[in-house]
């Protein structure tokens, strides 16, 4: 028997939705988990792809993410851009397909909270959104672009994103553009 899982939610616990019409196990079955290769690494490339576009949106025009959320190789990511300038959607897809090819390696490590808040912007959200509990801090770095507090998952270099295209830019209230990507072989 088979079920495939499309999703989660938390309650007093986490509850793993199935795939409607999938069997079900019976209640004390013991089961064994396996991860949709494909689908996880489009994620991964996904996710990194949005750290390249953070990246690139705060160094060249010093706006930090307001909202974001991602599929399998698509996404959007909201930023606090009051005025876009002339040939910003040009500028900036060059810009991370410039990110994308030159190869930048995504390291990842844990460092003690004091330490991880001594990086300069390593928050790069408008609302730091790391609970005041946590002690250690992971910190994704794409080496020589974008260091933050992350808990995703991320390919290991920028080339392995693949192109990405901006299919649309909206304005989502005074002061705040939202950015959708697609990713591309």
């Amino acid at each position: 028997m088979q079920t495939r899982i499309v999703g989660a939610r938390k309650g007093d616990d986490l509850y793993l939705i199935p795939a409607d019409g999938d069997p079900l196990p019976p209640v004390g079955a013991a089961v064994r988990g396996a991860v949709e290769d494909a689908r996880r690494t489009a994620l991964m490339r996904t996710h990194s792809g949005l750290h390249i576009l953070c990246g690139v949106v705060f160094r060249d025009f010093g706006a930090l993410v307001t909202g974001g959320n991602m599929e399998p190789l698509t996404a959007r990511m909201d930023f606090n851009l009051p005025v876009l300038p002339d040939g910003f959607r040009d500028a900036v897809e060059t810009a991370i397909n410039a990110e994308v090819g030159a190869d930048r390696r995504i390291d990842i490590r844990v460092l003690p909270r004091d330490e991880a808040f001594q990086l300069p912007d390593i928050i790069r959200t408008a609302t730091n959104l790391v609970p005041a509990d946590v002690k250690d801090v992971r910190v994704v770095d794409i080496v020589g672009l974008d260091q933050q507090a992350d808990g995703g998952t991320h390919v290991a270099s920028t080339a392995q994103v693949g192109h990405i295209q901006i299919v649309k830019i909206e304005s989502k209230g005074k002061g705040f553009r939202r950015l959708r990507i697609a990713l591309r072989d």
